[in-house]
């Protein structure tokens, strides 16, 4: 008999080992293949982003039943340690490839036919397999790449439960083999797919579990009622904000229909839904910050159904943050977290003009107490019920940007004649960091602080590019187009790609990967802050191509409409501050990349005419512009570096040479 401390260990490594191996396999290789990335971005983004979104919350659920099965074997010392060996058995570059959930009412799935054999390579957005789901039979398109190294589940297997193992999936083909006698059993799976527990049995063994508030809840909620949680729309993705419903209560949706706009760690991104039914509740307002898979809102199949899905509430573990139950605790603590500095602060927190309760999430009130905000002032809040959220405070703030000084206890405390003499106290205003802002210093930091940059520098003679411009443009105007000198500057870094083909590409730590295309990601500023879209195989493409690519694309960012797979990815970046009257400047190179050019302006200056045709001639006139080409020095030495800025140079130089 083992003993109860040695049952809790073994319970956490094996629900450990299972989430790790899920989410990395379904976010960090995501990040870590830009160029994977963007063969799935070009098929069916949204899809896949469901299925991994999906995918991540079967995981849980899954885990939650591998806890469930172990209590009841853990008598058994051989199938504990059976259970231990887990994710653990798996070499280094294998992965799980989990059971999706490929629609919201799907809880297992049976498999139809392998679409691929062992052994075959599989790109990003591969079809993988068909599975019988309780809606129709779907085919599951696979968003990551490797080679298909075991199937777990033949074809023909039943009542497999979602986030169950079915296959394993490798880096690279050598190691296929290495995982050839791996079986269900060492994953901590039953060896027969049909003999997996399905959600609807779990109840009878998790009522003495607390930490299953999911599967209790699930069987309790009403038939055609359904949950949307928060969607992955990024491979690097673990939490969003709410920016705007598109859709309202009571309203009908439709496959295909823009729900939501959701702020993500790259940019403002559409919620495109797949399924149909109509929209009850709306769990996560407006501002709301949400972690994936946590219940945004609420679906019904049928319109007579609303009354029932706007009084479902979901489990605490699923719902989105700040529910009424975890706010009363912490209303009933606020009173005494200062008690000296600001004693009536609480008191004007907790109860309005009459003396009654302000309805108020708890981040809202830390937020309120912090920036020296009486929530009385605000009202009502944009929450459900009325409840004031962290969005309602910020928005207070930005309206009345002197609100942070209102704390006149300590004010008075500190300097009471200045506070008396009237002199202005607003000295500075707080500006709430946006998720989009948050990630790009982060990851920006990141990038100076691991990656080794240095920086080369070339002057270019532009006179005979201009002239090609203007020549061009006078033919487009018939045509439907309009070149900028970004436009070439993208065609003739693509082309430069193959003198030095080193520059495109990108460090992973034991290999380096060089790219076979050319994804030039073009910097535009947004009002949101920098987003980088991607003109995907450039070096294939004609300049009036390039030109109706960017225009499009940077209108988009402009106006956050920009897809993922439009701007997640690329092998190397162009950022261009000339028109902005920068000389010249050095750029941080955007990870996973190995390069970033710096362009600066174009201006005349007077130079040694080389070919003089008279006394008179020996000086000219000419247009240069400056630009800097930072380099990652683990995969770009500087000979090589220097080797594809002077074949840039030479294509800008002569841009006829970009014709042949």
């Amino acid at each position: 008999m083992l003993s109860s401390q040695n049952t809790r260990s073994a319970l956490k490594l094996i629900e450990k080992a299972f989430i790790n191996k899920v989410l990395s396999s379904n976010a960090s290789l995501a990040y870590m293949s830009s160029g994977s990335m963007n063969l799935c971005a070009k098929r069916n983004y949204s899809r896949s982003s469901n299925l991994k979104r999906m995918n991540f919350i079967a995981a849980n659920q899954f885990s939650m039943k591998m806890k469930n099965q172990s209590m009841m074997m853990i008598m058994s010392n051989n199938l504990e340690q059976q259970q231990m060996r887990g994710y653990a058995s798996l070499p280094k570059g294998a992965s799980v490839i989990n059971m999706p959930a490929l629609s919201p009412t799907m809880t297992t799935g049976n498999i139809g036919k392998w679409l691929k054999n062992e052994g075959d390579k599989i790109n990003a957005g591969d079809l993988l397999v068909e599975v019988q789901t309780d809606k129709s039979t779907l085919e599951f398109e696979f968003p990551e790449e490797g080679y298909l190294a075991k199937i777990l589940t033949p074809n023909g297997s039943k009542d497999v439960a979602l986030g169950s193992p079915i296959g394993i999936l490798v880096d690279d083909a050598s190691k296929i083999s290495s995982v050839q006698n791996i079986t269900l059993a060492d994953l901590g799976a039953s060896s027969g797919a049909s003999a997996t527990s399905a959600p609807s049995k779990t109840p009878s063994t998790t009522p003495s579990t607390p930490s299953t508030p999911t599967t209790s809840t699930t069987s309790q909620k009403p038939k055609g009622v359904h949950e949307i949680t928060m969607p992955m729309l990024s491979p690097t993705m673990t939490k969003g904000r709410i920016g705007s419903w598109v859709k309202q209560v009571g309203d009908k949706v439709s496959p295909g229909d823009i729900i939501c706009t959701v702020e993500t760690d790259k940019a403002t991104v559409d919620f495109e839904f797949q399924e149909e039914g109509y929209l009850a509740k709306i769990v996560a307002p407006q501002g709301t910050e949400t972690s994936l898979g946590e219940v945004i809102a609420i679906l019904v199949d049928k319109k007579e159904d609303l009354a029932t899905g706007a009084s479902y509430t979901p489990s605490a573990a699923t719902a989105a943050p700040s529910t009424q139950q975890q706010a009363q605790p912490q209303q009933q603590q606020q009173p005494q977290s200062q008690p000296q500095v600001q004693p009536q602060q609480p008191t004007s927190i907790q109860q309005g003009a009459t003396g009654g309760r302000i309805f108020a999430s708890p981040l809202a009130k830390k937020v309120a107490a912090e920036k020296g905000v009486d929530l009385r002032e605000i009202g009502s809040g944009s929450g459900d019920s009325g409840r004031i959220i962290r969005a309602d405070v910020e928005e207070f703030l930005m309206r009345k940007p002197t609100i942070q000084e209102q704390p006149k206890v300590a004010a008075v405390v500190a300097q009471p004649q200045v506070m008396q003499a009237g002199v202005p106290t607003a000295s500075y205003v707080d500006i709430p960091v946006s998720t989009i802002r948050k990630v790009i210093a982060e990851r920006l930091t990141e990038s100076k602080r691991n990656i080794p940059h240095y920086y080369l520098t070339v002057e270019i003679e532009v006179d005979k590019l201009l002239k090609a411009r203007e020549e061009l443009n006078k033919a487009g105007e018939k045509r439907g187009f309009k070149l900028s000198v970004n436009d070439m500057l993208v065609k003739a870094a693509a082309l430069a790609m193959k003198k030095a083909p080193e520059v495109n590409s990108s460090w992973n730590d034991s290999f380096i990967r060089q790219y076979n295309n050319v994804d030039v990601s073009v910097a535009v500023q947004t009002d949101n802050g920098l987003i980088t879209p991607i003109v995907f195989s450039a070096e294939s493409k004609g300049l009036a191509q390039i030109s109706n690519e960017i225009k499009a694309l940077a209108a988009k960012a402009r106006e956050n409409k920009l897809k993922p797979q439009e701007f997640q990815g690329g092998t190397f970046t162009i950022s261009n501050l000339g028109m902005f009257g920068i000389d010249e400047f050095s750029a941080i190179i955007n990870p996973p990349q190995a390069c970033i050019l710096a362009v600066g302006k174009s201006q005349k200056k007077v130079v040694v005419n080389d070919n003089p045709t008279s006394p008179e001639d020996k000086f000219k006139v000419v247009t240069t512009m400056k630009v800097t080409l930072s380099c990652d020095h683990r995969v770009v030495d500087g000979a090589v570096g220097a080797q594809w800025l002077q074949e840039f140079k030479t294509l800008l130089e002569n841009p006829l040479y970009m014709t042949l």
